[in-house]
């Protein structure tokens, strides 16, 4: 009864946030997956469900619960699911028919999902590197089984810069194949480590060369890597974009980036699929974020589109 009432309390909370942040719009994959629902001249809005991993790590939501949020709440008719909140569930089919259900109901797309805690697919020990090949494979079913487009996967590994490009470039390319027959995208996310450097990882993209592998470039995931030439390297195997968003001004604009720029350049490599709303700040509740992010996508969209 008291986590039933703490995510009610949690929900009511998030429908004012966003009523009082005027979150209203919809919005409806990365480019080759999605043909029609594309926007030729701009691009669309999905949701990223680590937006609100504060309220699902904390019971005050159920990942059940994100088709509905994100559509009801937040006007998003399309969702970026995170495994980290379905973990133990990938080969349930009957959780999975729940969720594929949900989407259906709310008239939400579920375009990929991130995964995470599955092992380093760049590992220098091949056995460990296939390992994590193998403990990927279910996501791919899962992706598959919900409607999705593709799934999202970390490179973590040890050596040096080569060894490492090489490493990865063998665990991408084994996953690749094996995800063949089900169409669906294995994308890399700058994400720490070499991932960051988005010369590194445009360079395992060319070395694995496989018609599924591509890219989730994400707007705050750089470190100390120049983030504009980051995302302009990744661009060309993009089939997905993650505008990380932390702190706002006063004005509303993202405090440590320049979404014009950013979203210049995701529009001038002829992308004009989904940008993911991914908030991570603390300054604001996450309903907050949601809303400041997502109606700054929707300005900057407007005076490109000018």
């Amino acid at each position: 009864m008291k986590r039933s009432l703490s995510r009610r309390r949690f929900l009511k909370r998030i429908n004012q946030m966003a009523a009082g942040a005027g979150v209203i719009g919809a919005t409806s994959l990365g480019r080759q997956s999605l043909g029609a629902d594309k926007d030729e001249k701009g691009f669309k809005i999905s949701l990223a469900e680590w937006s609100l991993h504060r309220a699902l790590h904390n019971g005050d939501m159920d990942n059940l619960d994100f088709a509905r949020v994100a559509r009801e709440d937040f006007g998003i008719s399309a969702i970026e699911y995170v495994n980290q909140f379905f973990m133990d569930e990938a080969k349930d089919r009957e959780y999975l028919k729940k969720m594929k259900k949900r989407a259906k109901d709310h008239g939400v797309r579920s375009l990929l999902i991130m995964c995470d805690r599955e092992g380093p697919l760049a590992s220098p020990d091949k056995k460990e590197r296939l390992q994590a090949v193998d403990n990927h494979k279910k996501w791919v079913e899962a992706a598959k089984f919900l409607g999705c487009h593709s799934i999202r996967v970390n490179a973590r590994g040890k050596g040096t810069y080569d060894e490492q490009k090489k490493q990865m470039a063998d665990g991408l390319r084994r996953l690749c194949e094996y995800a063949e027959p089900y169409k669906i995208n294995v994308l890399v996310e700058n994400h720490g480590g070499l991932s960051s450097n988005g010369k590194w990882l445009s360079e395992v993209m060319k070395l694995v060369d496989h018609k599924l592998v591509g890219t989730l470039p994400d707007f705050g995931n750089f470190g100390d890597y120049d983030r504009y030439k980051g995302v302009e390297e990744l661009m060309p195997w993009a089939e997905g974009v993650s505008a990380k968003s932390v702190a706002f001004d006063e004005s509303g604009n993202e405090a440590n980036m320049d979404y014009t720029r950013l979203l210049k350049i995701v529009l001038d490599a002829g992308y004009h699929g989904y940008v993911g709303v991914e908030y991570g700040g603390r300054k604001h509740s996450e309903a907050e974020g949601i809303g400041l992010t997502k109606r700054l996508l929707e300005r900057v969209r407007e005076k490109l589109a000018g």
